[in-house]
Order: structure tokens, then sequence, then C-alpha cells
């Protein structure tokens, strides 16, 4: 019956020894190290899923917006001093550089809009915006990228530093009655807890993020291309 009883209460204590503040604060300095920094990086992933979240549905509602405008039988002039001029959004910014570009043509004395290179021209304007606003929208991206892979290994560099920690505690009290060597390995294995909470969320939201920007660069890849054939029929006609 002692012994049960024994049994109950190192159940108990270690029950309470394993909250996450003791398992904290009983780490080593180096094990504690390793938990701020990938309960860093974990607030640093959230924030930029949040954010991607936001801005993904802002360009795509803006987006939908501009391409009612575009398609809505309006002038292509007044559309541009209205959107394209100062573009507040990527598809806007797209029609305004290649807009630009082909009005810019347009007024140079003499040229020829069908030979003149005008398309070509258009064309590079047109991928130009697009990679620029591209690259500002996976600004971030790379770090879900780095931290989706990297966080469990560095978990699992605490988790190897605790348990050493612990071996060394055994050597020093040559003890190996659970209650030494259980608290160590609990803080060790806290730490690949906290590398993997970190790591599942980064690598499902790069791999998710990635998917929709990608999506919206084919949107704005098939709006330019759409758009340049508009203004290269325009051009032949005032040829």
């Amino acid at each position: 019956m002692d012994r049960a009883v024994d049994a109950t209460n190192l159940g108990v204590a270690a029950a309470g020894d394993l909250s996450v503040w003791t398992l904290f604060a009983n780490a080593s300095v180096v094990v504690k190290l390793v938990m701020l920094g990938l309960l860093f990086c974990s607030i640093m992933v959230w924030a930029i899923i949040f954010a991607k979240i936001v801005v993904l549905r802002r360009i795509n509602r803006e987006a939908t917006a501009f391409e009612d405008r575009f398609w809505s039988g309006g002038g292509l002039d007044d559309l541009y001093d209205s959107d394209g001029a100062k573009p507040t959004n990527p598809m806007a910014a797209v029609f305004g550089a290649a807009m630009g570009e082909w009005r810019r043509s347009a007024r140079i004395p003499g040229v020829d809009l069908v030979r003149g290179g005008v398309k070509e021209r258009v064309d590079r304007a047109i991928g130009i915006t697009i990679t620029r606003e591209m690259d500002r929208l996976r600004r971030w991206v790379i770090f879900l990228a780095t931290v989706g892979p990297v966080a469990p290994f560095i978990g699992l560099f605490g988790t190897v530093w605790g348990i050493m920690h612990s071996f060394s505690s055994i050597a020093a009290e040559h003890n190996t009655n659970l209650s030494v060597v259980a608290p160590g390995i609990s803080e060790a294995l806290f730490a690949t807890a906290i590398g993997l909470i970190t790591a599942i969320p980064a690598y499902v939201a790069y791999n998710v993020v990635s998917n929709s920007l990608d999506l919206f660069q084919d949107r704005l890849e098939g709006f330019g291309t759409e758009f340049a054939a508009i203004l290269s029929r325009q051009s032949e006609e005032r040829a």
C-alpha cells in the first residue's frame, strides 16, 4: 500500500513539474535560448500568415473590381487617368505600365505603332511590372520556407543538449532514479515540441501562400496578355 501511495505521489509531483513554465524555468541556458528563439520564430510565422491572408484577399478583391471597370466598355484613356497613372493594386499597375508605354510611343512623331517595336516595349513593361509586383507580394514568404524545415532541427538541438545535461546530472549525483532523469528529459523534449509547433504552421502556410501567389501571378499574366492584344489591335487600326 505504501508503495502504491508513493507511486501516486510521484505521479502527481511529475505532473506538476510538467507545466510549461516549470519546463522552461528549469531548463539549461542553452535550451532556454533555443526555446526563446523558436518562440520568436513562431510569433513571426503567425504574423506573416495573418498579413498574407489580408493582402491576398485585398489584392484579389481589388483585381476583380478593376477588371470589372476595364471590361465595362469605358475608354482606356479615362481608366488610365483614374487608375493606371497612380495604381493602388498590382492589376492596375500592370495596366498602367502597358498603357503608359503605349501612350508614350504613340506621341513619338512618325512612329510606326505596328512595326516600330511598340509591342515589344509594351510586353517588356508588362513583364517587368509583374515581376516587381510579385517580388513585393512574396516578401517574407522565404521566412516561412526557411522556418518550416529548420525549426525541428533547432528543437532537436535543444533536445540533444538537454539530454546531455540530464546525463551530466546522473553522473554528478550517481543516481539513475526517475526523479533525477525525468525533469531534464522532459525539458529537452519540450524544445522539440516547440520546434514542431513552429515548423508545421510555417510549412503549411508556405505551401498555401505560394500556391495563392502563383495563381494571382497567372491572373496578372493573363490580363497582361489580353491587354497587350487589345493595344496591338488599336495600333493596327491607327496605322
